[in-house]
């Protein structure tokens, strides 16, 4: 696992999520293209789910780095990974993470990297390689504004965020502020322990202002790595969905997904599905349940769901090939939480978003959306909760009446000159990067 002498090898330590690992990888991609030697290192469990996607290409110049966390009772190694963690145990991860800094030493100790990039809620990594003498970066996978927004609140208590567009209903600053127990201190300090530049997975087309004035909170320079979409996966892996998208008029389906993070509540799928069945809308609706839980999908929706809608809705359990499936010609609006990396697929892709945040950054996320004119929020009752009318009004809105119109043209410029701006982002990143390592 020695790098080659002539490159620049660097260490990267990611949240323990697919929202993380997936575009560290395609960062890592992007670096080895440009003679850098990455290790990424995380959980076994983590890096299962991204082995395959480093391809011979990629086989001498991107190294996966087991990091082995404590097998505790109540956390087992596959439960070391938040995909299908049950929610009670994310704060049992996050420490158990913690605590394996010793681990983490050792690691550096003998792979002896010249950079550690390292994640939002992992200011230890970046004390490890100072330890060692090893400059280390932060690369966030959220929004600008995001993050902006986060310290500005507490940094400037009682201070009105100067962007207007982000006004945050009293139940979604409570969730943001409960994304991860103790949030101020892996925003914050994890912020303040990057060396001179923060990396992150946004583009200055469209959160340039967001970047700016965050650099001016935390005294960074704030540097865009670009969407970082992840390639197609293998099409052979969903012949099946593909046959029956095939079958669907072009523009005529929406694609129905809240990520690998969040489980609908039974009353919330009831609503989904209602709001599915009220627009008329062709659908692929991926569900989820947490890992170990007995869930029959059919028991879970609504009596007769299933033959009501017939052929004009299938339902995938557990992981969908996303990117694909956005890609297909029939699909034509995304129900989307908006994480931060659905988010940038549906603007590669050019699909408008029909937005139903769950927690955390997606309320913002969605805010975003309508602001920059790719979509609509779904609009919720007084006490927060999901409304089916309202699901099938947004859906029928984006998608397929009139007015929906300018947000279907939007999404379609955005994505063109998404593709003609290409890669442009890396350039900056790597110039970074090397000005670092040369003054260590």
């Amino acid at each position: 696992m020695e790098a080659k002498k002539n490159t620049i090898s660097v260490l990267m330590l990611p949240w323990l999520a697919h929202g993380h690992i997936n575009p560290y990888l395609e960062l890592a991609k992007k670096l080895a293209n440009r003679n850098f030697h990455i290790y990424i290192c995380s959980t076994p469990v983590c890096l299962s789910s991204i082995k395959k996607r480093v391809t011979e290409e990629y086989s001498q110049s991107i190294d996966l780095v087991d990091f082995h966390l404590p097998s505790l009772p109540n956390l087992p190694p596959h439960y070391h990974t938040t995909n299908g963690l049950p929610p009670h145990l994310m704060t049992t991860l996050k420490n158990t993470f913690e605590m394996s800094t010793p681990s983490f030493s050792r690691i550096l100790q003998t792979l002896q990297p010249d950079l550690v990039i390292y994640d939002f809620n992992l200011p230890w990594a970046a004390d490890c390689a100072c330890s060692v003498n090893i400059p280390a970066v932060q690369f966030l996978t959220f929004s600008a504004a995001v993050i902006a927004l986060g310290i500005h609140t507490y940094d400037r208590p009682g201070e009105m965020f100067p962007f207007p567009e982000f006004y945050l209903r009293e139940q979604e600053i409570l969730s943001l502020k409960n994304t991860v127990p103790g949030w101020k201190f892996p925003f914050d300090e994890g912020l303040r322990r990057s060396q001179d530049i923060v990396l992150m997975k946004t583009c200055r087309d469209f959160e340039g202002k967001y970047m700016d004035y965050l650099a001016s909170l935390v005294s960074k320079k704030i540097v865009p790595v670009g969407t970082l979409v992840q390639e197609s996966t293998n099409k052979d892996d969903s012949e099946e969905i593909m046959q029956w998208l095939d079958k669907k008029h072009r523009g005529s389906t929406v694609f129905v997904s809240f990520g690998s993070e969040y489980f609908l509540s039974k009353e919330e799928i009831h609503e989904v599905a209602q709001g599915l069945e009220f627009s008329k809308v062709n659908f692929v609706w991926v569900i989820r349940f947490p890992q170990g839980e007995r869930t029959n999908i059919r028991d879970a929706l609504p009596e007769g769901f299933l033959e009501r809608v017939g052929e004009r809705g299938i339902i995938i359990e557990g992981l969908a090939p996303q990117a694909i499936i956005l890609q297909h010609t029939s699909i034509v609006g995304f129900v989307s939480h908006c994480g931060w990396s659905s988010f940038m697929e549906s603007m590669k892709w050019g699909v408008p978003i029909i937005a139903m945040p769950m927690q955390g950054d997606q309320p913002m996320n969605a805010k975003l959306v309508e602001y920059i004119g790719m979509g609509m929020e779904v609009v919720r009752d007084e006490k927060g909760k999901l409304q089916s009318e309202e699901i099938a009004k947004a859906i029928r809105k984006v998608v397929v009446e009139k007015g929906g119109e300018a947000m279907r043209k939007k999404a379609k410029e955005l994505s063109e000159y998404m593709d003609a701006k290409g890669d442009e982002e890396i350039y900056g990143v790597v110039e970074e990067l090397l000005a670092l390592c040369n003054n260590k």
